[in-house]
């Protein structure tokens, strides 16, 4: 089948809170509705790449390995990075039917990644890149390289707040933002493990190439339906 360039993936960085949300636990009950969902609008005839966050996975690594030895930041990385490549196949596995056998782990990769799609496909996995780079930088460089306007950052978080809501009681939710605005929220430095609803790095370049990002709670999954027929939906709206 002909590459059809016209049809233009949807963006959705998955949280690895949501694959894996604690020691030893997958969440396979929420992966069956994430199926049920992401098979409806593949019927309706869209694209997706998803791009997978470590979760618990990656800190029970990293934590582990701190009660071991001292190692640097890079180290701590790279773990992070493997458990998102295990999350992005485990996700693979579950869309065998519809995904390209190949998860991208170079996002900068100079091959053509329409490829991905070129036998019917309709899912692309992607995973974490190299050290100091989040899964959201990854999200927001392959948007850039499918021309997509549109992330759906999907995880545990709601809404974005104007201050951490675990910190400050009278911290405000926020519906929508612009990036300038948000990126003071966020700062602009990122490390591992860091907890911000979208990584200020990936800010910066969605900010750069005026791409939306829609924060999106995992537990209800019909608002990712609401969002891409552009109907109201409960979440905060950055652009």
């Amino acid at each position: 089948m002909p590459i059809n360039n016209k049809i233009t993936p949807i963006i959705i960085s998955l949280g690895g809170s949501l694959i894996a949300p604690a020691r030893g636990v997958i969440n396979a009950e929420f992966l069956k509705r994430f199926k049920i969902l992401i098979e409806r609008h593949i019927n309706q005839g869209e694209r997706f790449v998803i791009i997978t966050g470590g979760g618990r996975l990656s800190r029970t690594y990293v934590e582990a390995l701190n009660k071991i030895t001292v190692v640097d930041e890079e180290e701590q990385d790279w773990l992070g990075i493997h458990a998102t490549r295990m999350n992005a196949h485990l996700i693979k596995t579950i869309f065998k039917k519809y995904a390209q056998p190949r998860i991208n782990k170079n996002p900068r990769t100079k091959a053509n990644l329409w490829k991905h799609f070129e036998n019917g496909e309709s899912v692309m996995l992607a995973a974490g890149w190299r050290p100091g780079w989040s899964t959201d930088y990854v999200a927001t460089i392959l948007a850039e390289r499918f021309n997509s306007k549109k992330i759906i950052n999907l995880s545990n978080i709601i809404y974005v707040y104007d201050k951490d809501p675990n910190k400050f009681n009278d911290a405000q939710k926020i519906k929508n933002i612009n990036w300038t605005d948000f990126r003071k929220i966020v700062g602009d430095k990122w490390s591992p493990g860091l907890n911000a609803p979208f990584d200020p790095i990936a800010s910066q370049l969605a900010e750069k190439n005026k791409v939306e990002v829609a924060i999106i709670g995992g537990d209800d999954l019909s608002n990712v339906s609401k969002y891409l027929n552009n109907e109201k939906f409960v979440g905060t709206l950055i652009k």
